[in-house]
């Protein structure tokens, strides 16, 4: 059966997350984004994802007080 049978296109590439992230805008000073850039260069991983787990470790410890 190929697509012209069926009408459906074979889902390809990442599969879902079990957790979903919202897509959001944010400004932050050119500063801070170089640091979590060249952070995220030494080891390795994307600089969104260091923010992402900067922001809840600041958040928890803010729910923590």
């Amino acid at each position: 059966m190929n697509i012209k049978e069926t009408g459906q296109l074979k889902r390809v590439g990442r599969p879902l997350a079990e957790t979903t992230k919202a897509r959001i805008t944010i400004r932050v000073d050119k500063d801070t984004l170089n640091i979590f850039k060249s952070r995220a260069e030494m080891v390795g991983g994307n600089y969104q994802t260091l923010m992402n787990e900067a922001l809840k470790k600041y958040a928890q410890q803010e729910l923590t007080k």
